[in-house]
């Protein structure tokens, strides 16, 4: 991800920072290069500590018309590379690297929420 970041648009957030709320149309999808946040859904009655390396919002990429279901808010300082469905398509073209991490992190986050869920 920090190679794509030298070519692709960053960000840096401070703290408390929205990123994105439920309900927002969406047509980017975010990754940590450094910091975390936390996204939120169900009124914030549950939740994910994302941090660096982590990706997220990935759905305004695939989905025609996307809402977001979750909220983004950065936990601390946070830097993160934003990618557009065009500048995705062309990383797992040039990187195809980047879809196997991607899709790498995305199962490993499901599979804490799994765990998180049976737990409670």
């Amino acid at each position: 991800m920090k190679a794509l970041a030298a070519s692709g648009d960053t960000i840096h957030l401070s703290a408390g920072a929205s990123i994105f709320r439920a309900g927002d149309a969406g047509s980017t999808m975010y990754g940590i290069l450094e910091g975390t946040v936390r996204l939120s859904w169900d009124g914030d009655r549950a939740h994910e500590d994302l941090t660096a390396g982590d990706v997220f919002g990935a759905g305004a990429l695939v989905v025609d018309d996307h809402t977001r279901f979750g909220t983004a808010i950065a936990s601390s300082d946070c830097g993160l590379i934003v990618m557009n469905r065009e500048k995705f398509l062309f990383a797992v073209q040039e990187t195809p690297m980047f879809a196997i991490q991607l899709l790498a992190s995305i199962d490993e986050r499901l599979r804490s929420l799994k765990r998180a869920a049976v737990a409670a």
